[in-house]
Formats: C-alpha cells, structure tokens, sequence
C-alpha cells in the first residue's frame, strides 16, 4: 500500500473553489493525476530521484511499486474530487511527456494556499517549474480569488529559490532550522509570497494559461 495513505497532512479540505483539475500554458499541460498515469508517473519520479533526493523526502525513499503508484494516484484524484490538495501531473503539449508534478497545498491558513513542484531530470533549466507555478498563481487568483500564494523551498535548493522571484512574488522571511533534510541535515527556510493586490502588476499575470473544471468546462 502506499506510505500516502497514512500521511494525516495531506488532503485536507480548503478554499481552492471551484477545483481546477486542468491547466494549460503555452508549452504544458497540468492535470490532476489519475490512476492510469501510473506507468509514467512512477518513470518520471525514478528517473529524478537523484536530484530530488536532497529536497523531497519521497525521492530518498525505496522507490514504490507500480501497484503503490496506482493506490498513490487513486488518492491524489480522490483529494480533488473532494476538494482536498490538489497533485498536478506536468505534460508536455507536444508529445504528452511528464515533466513533473505540482501541487496546491492549503496548509498555509484561511484565504491562502501553497505551491510545490518538482521537474523531471531531463528538463531542468528549461522554464518548466516557472511556467509551472505561473498556471498555478494565475489560477489561484483568478479563478479562486484567494489573498495570496506562497512558495516555501530549503536555502540549499538554489534551483527551486530562483523561481518564486521571477514570477513577482518577495521573498517575506526566513526561517532558521526549520527543514530537516534527507541526509540529516537542518536548513534555513525561505518563504515567498504574492498578495493578490500585487498580482495584477507581477510576471506571473502576463503568462498565457487556461483552466478547465472536471468536466472540461472553462473557468479561465
């Protein structure tokens, strides 16, 4: 079974209304994951574990089973169909490859929300996790009008600290010894944040994007 179903911190139920379940960019497509995805869900998560395994405790785990993948992605899709966190699969619009995932967190308080998101090996230093997390703001102001959006990353994660930045979030705080990490290891944490009364003047709003509801209906 999974380690996801036991994680208490995960699905909890939040503001994101109405779910979006699909998002388009320019070059990608984020969608909810869905069991059928397990094949090349767990390939992408394999083949980044490396690079990841600093950062994000699941990649310095045994890697899971197609059958743990299956009852993984089972639960992400349960989370959005009720209104819990949402977990992003990232595809390419050309050939429909993963370049990632991405996910929508409510754990930072009433009127605000979380992104996270990680790259495939393959396609660092590409754009993706901005391109990313610019559909992921866009939606999280326009279609569910939330207070603002905030990003949280470990000092040491240079890559994933540049990101937040380009898109106009400040960074707000730092807080010290907050992350443990897969070797051991404490760091600092850097907090990101955009307002929505900044939104309209930020990169982030000048990214192309489209998002759609579970049944393919429009929003944005």
């Amino acid at each position: 079974m999974s380690r996801w179903l036991d994680n208490p911190l995960r699905g909890r139920v939040f503001e994101m209304r109405p779910t979006v379940y699909r998002i388009e960019t320019p070059r990608l497509i984020l969608r909810c994951w869905n069991p059928e995805d397990a094949a090349v869900a767990k390939r992408a998560e394999d083949e980044s574990r490396e690079h990841l395994r600093p950062f994000m405790l699941w990649a310095d785990r045994h890697p899971e089973s197609f059958a743990e993948t299956v009852d993984k992605l089972r639960l992400f899709r349960s989370w959005f169909d009720a209104g819990g966190d949402c977990m992003f699969g990232v595809f390419a619009k050309g050939d429909g490859s993963c370049l990632g995932g991405a996910s929508l967190h409510a754990r930072v308080g009433k009127g605000g929300i979380e992104i996270g998101y990680w790259t495939h090996a393959n396609h660092l230093r590409q754009g993706v996790a901005t391109e990313v997390t610019g559909g992921l703001t866009r939606a999280a102001f326009e279609v569910s009008h939330l207070r603002w959006v905030e990003i949280r990353c470990a000092t040491s994660n240079v890559s994933s600290a540049g990101v937040p930045p380009k898109l106009g979030f400040t960074h707000e705080a730092t807080l010290r010894e907050r992350l443990v990490l897969s070797n051991g290891a404490v760091d600092d944490a850097l907090v990101f944040t955009l307002l929505a009364r900044d939104y309209e003047t930020s990169a982030a709003r000048r990214l192309p994007f489209a998002a759609f509801d579970a049944t393919g209906q429009k929003l944005a």
